[in-house]
């Protein structure tokens, strides 16, 4: 679903769809929009993880057309990329952008000459660290430390929408932080397409730990750091000795799993197994006792059988997870995964609603064993916010969003916990 489907009558309106990527870079466009001075623009960011994503968008699409007729409508993101005739094509679309063009000051400032104005992103080099001074959210901020990815899933189409691997250099990074606590955010989080794969192409080569080592360092007054998603095979040492020892590095990891069958992860071309999953989480656990676990799991990949599903299950037991991110496997068009023998559909919705139950199950028993402890809240809205496991609490008063306050947690009311401040 769309992050951001606020519609307005007047005035620039973004609707966003996918990733904290997205998110972050919604902003880059919110801020280029405003320079130039434009009012009446609706911008659809979207989403190409899966072909019911691109639906949502086309829906929205349509829907925003009803409800400003007179508005400038412009799509962009990884769908738009990927298939910018199929956007162009719809008569509510006025423009096309690519994901490269929608960052650029340039694509904002002049009337548009063409409706479709996309690039070869494959042929992008380098990616710009763009300064953004906050979010229309104001709890926390995304900042983009890394774009593109090299590998190659069998599942996924969003290398394609993205271009290959590229860092931001960690001076771009510092700068922002330093901007964004100095307007006043207390919680960052880096963001990237395959974050782990971060600096191999800058001078020095300097590893995803590196970075944020050095980020921590410079940025002393920033209080809490959380990482959007990491790969289990890609960790490096210094990011190892940062979850051991650094307090401000949130006890919260989420994980590119996907599966817990070595045959399916072979198939996906995944470049983990499960025993590397089961190492990885037993590993953190023992030098951060408090860590709570995210993870991304596809249920009904081509030629998943029963038995290799039931390993995906039990890998939620055995690495001790919490918080799932569920999909039904979708058939990419130009993937080899949607060559390959499919899943029926109904079984594929039946797996993962079975996965999220048991993530649901899982979640119950994180969030009663939390129960009793004090905890530093992100509030988000009035009084709702995040504890540093990215648990939700309310907290029976209101607070500025973005506030850091410190609760003691009292007990569990519909599935979200509730808190005293101090």
């Amino acid at each position: 679903m769309p992050d951001d489907v606020a519609l307005k009558t007047d005035g620039p309106e973004i609707v966003t769809f996918g990733c904290r990527l997205n998110t972050y870079e919604s902003e880059v466009m919110r801020n280029h929009v405003r320079s130039a001075g434009l009012d009446d623009v609706v911008i659809v960011n979207t989403c190409a993880v899966t072909s019911e994503a691109e639906r949502q968008a086309r829906q929205t699409i349509r829907k925003l057309r009803r409800e400003r007729p007179d508005a400038r409508i412009v799509v962009t993101g990884c769908a738009a990329q990927i298939d910018p005739q199929r956007f162009a094509a719809m008569p509510e679309v006025d423009q096309v952008l690519g994901n490269q063009e929608k960052l650029q000051p340039e694509s904002w400032g002049l009337p548009p000459a063409e409706k479709v104005l996309v690039n070869d992103i494959m042929s992008v080099k380098e990616t710009a660290g763009h300064l953004i001074g906050g979010f229309e959210d104001r709890a926390r901020a995304f900042v983009q430390v890394q774009q593109g990815c090299d590998h190659r899933c069998t599942f996924c189409i969003i290398p394609y929408g993205r271009g290959p691997s590229r860092s931001v250099p960690i001076g771009g990074i510092v700068e922002q932080v330093q901007a964004l606590v100095k307007a006043g955010y207390n919680e960052v989080v880096l963001s990237g397409v395959d974050i782990t794969s971060y600096g191999p192409d800058l001078p020095g080569s300097p590893s995803l730990g590196q970075m944020v080592r050095r980020l921590l360092a410079l940025v002393p007054e920033l209080p809490r750091l959380r990482l959007s998603s990491i790969d289990c095979i890609e960790m490096d040492d210094d990011l190892w000795r940062l979850i051991e020892n650094e307090p401000r590095l949130m006890p919260h990891l989420h994980l590119s799993l996907q599966a817990g069958d070595d045959m399916v992860l072979k198939r996906m071309k995944r470049r983990h197994g499960r025993a590397d999953s089961i190492a990885f989480c037993e590993r953190v656990r023992s030098i951060r006792p408090d860590v709570v676990f995210g993870a991304d799991f596809i249920a009904g990949f081509p030629t998943e059988t029963e038995e290799m599903f039931q390993n995906t299950m039990r890998l939620v037991e055995e690495c001790g997870l919490t918080w799932l991110h569920v999909f039904p496997y979708s058939p990419r068009p130009g993937t080899p995964a949607a060559r390959m023998p499919q899943v029926d559909g109904a079984v594929r919705k039946e797996r993962a609603a079975r996965l999220r139950a048991i993530g649901e199950a899982a979640e119950a028993r994180t969030l009663a064993s939390l129960v009793g402890r004090t905890a530093t809240v992100l509030v988000e809205k009035d009084d709702l916010g995040r504890t540093e496991h990215f648990a939700a609490i309310r907290l029976g008063r209101t607070f500025a969003p973005g506030s850091l306050v410190p609760a003691v947690i009292t007990g569990i009311e519909n599935g979200v916990l509730t808190g005293a401040p101090l």
